[in-house]
């Protein structure tokens, strides 16, 4: 059933773009993750893209439309003017840091940018983003973990005609498209920034001198009360990405969740490590600022072709009616191809630099480079 119905798109793909597209992807939900490769072996055997990527996961997004709660399916193809090239990636640890297995040595070209897929129970994220930031420094990533398994071994990836449960699969696009990489982290701030005086590893003891708690409850007692109740859904900590700025605003700050307060001590504990003298905002996140903050974050720009990766916390739950996120795409960049699927952490750049995100909408633009 899988294989067929993906046949049948890949068909209709087939009439629109012709044989060979340079990238095609397929995402499917846990229903059809066992005919993965059933579904992947059809894509290559009608479309014969020259590179293909894909992952199961909890929930898929297409055109206009998010699968939630059902069977689903969804495959995407470009033809792009840019070459393209697989990866299919391991990590190990040694006593000398972090062991990168299956990087392509011999690239043909320079790398524009890396659509990564990744399984979140056997591929550190982040510490290869750091590894490769070394090599190719302010290189732009992409993409998110797989989401339809809450243990190893679950999740499922595929590139080109491998199929795996672990580790990380993707694609290298080189020079010669536009590829637009929109980050929504859906927080505003609130308060005032302040330097980080006192922490140790993730806890957070002083901003500007005063208990970071403290620093947090002054917020609380200058808002309204109607308005303080946004407190309630959730506070989080931004952390300046770059420093040399004077002034801060959106895509400044990296958001990341408070995940535990010791009223006692003033402290605040943060899911990373937070370094004395970084710059530091309390943030809130709603469903309506995080509808406002896609929503300008999209107007102005174009594209022919978008891959959306939304955190599986988002969807209907987050803002009571379904198709959010492919909804606002859709309709501000004038229904471009899209694909995507809910992601248990989305990779995206904050500044130059890549990050695990969480509550974010990662998307990649894609349009011909003009002239």
């Amino acid at each position: 059933m899988t294989a067929a119905a993906v046949g049948e798109t890949a068909g209709q793909i087939l009439e629109a773009l012709g044989r060979r597209p340079a990238l095609a992807t397929v995402f499917v939900t846990p229903h059809h993750a066992g005919a993965l490769e059933d579904a992947a072996a059809a894509v290559r055997a009608i479309l014969e893209p020259d590179v293909l990527v894909g992952c199961s996961a909890v929930s898929i997004v297409g055109n206009g439309r998010e699968v939630e709660d059902g069977p689903g399916v969804v495959l995407w193809a470009a033809t792009l003017d840019a070459p393209v090239a697989p990866v299919h990636l391991t990590v190990g640890r040694t006593a000398d840091g972090l062991a990168l297995g299956g990087w392509p040595d011999d690239l043909p070209f320079e790398p524009a940018a890396l659509l990564l897929l990744a399984d979140p129970f056997s591929f550190p994220a982040e510490p290869f983003f750091d590894h490769l930031a070394d090599r190719y420094p302010g290189l732009p990533i992409v993409g998110g973990n797989a989401s339809a398994a809450s243990g190893p071994g679950g999740n499922r990836l595929v590139v080109d005609d491998t199929v795996t449960t672990s580790g990380a699969v993707g694609a290298l696009v080189g020079p010669g498209i536009d590829i637009d990489l929109v980050v929504s982290q859906g927080c505003r701030p609130v308060g005032q920034p302040f330097a980080v005086t006192r922490a140790e590893e993730n806890v957070v003891f002083e901003l500007g001198g005063e208990p970071a708690f403290s620093r947090l409850t002054d917020i609380a007692d200058k808002m309204a009360e109607e308005e303080a109740s946004v407190l309630r859904n959730g506070v989080l900590l931004g952390v300046v990405v770059d420093e040399r700025k004077l002034d801060y605003e959106r895509g400044d700050f990296l958001a990341r969740n408070l995940i535990q307060i010791d009223r006692g001590s003033g402290a605040v504990a943060v899911g990373d490590v937070v370094p004395v003298g970084t710059t530091a905002q309390y943030l809130v996140r709603d469903a309506r600022t995080a509808d406002d903050d896609l929503r300008e974050l999209l107007v102005g720009r174009r594209a022919q072709g978008a891959l959306v990766f939304t955190c599986n916390g988002r969807g209907a739950r987050f803002f009571t009616k379904p198709d959010h996120d492919a909804l606002v795409v859709a309709e501000l960049l004038d229904e471009p191809a899209t694909a995507g699927f809910f992601a248990a952490g989305e990779f995206g750049p904050i500044g130059r630099r890549n990050f695990v995100h969480g509550y974010t909408a990662a998307i990649a633009l894609m349009a011909d480079s003009p002239g």
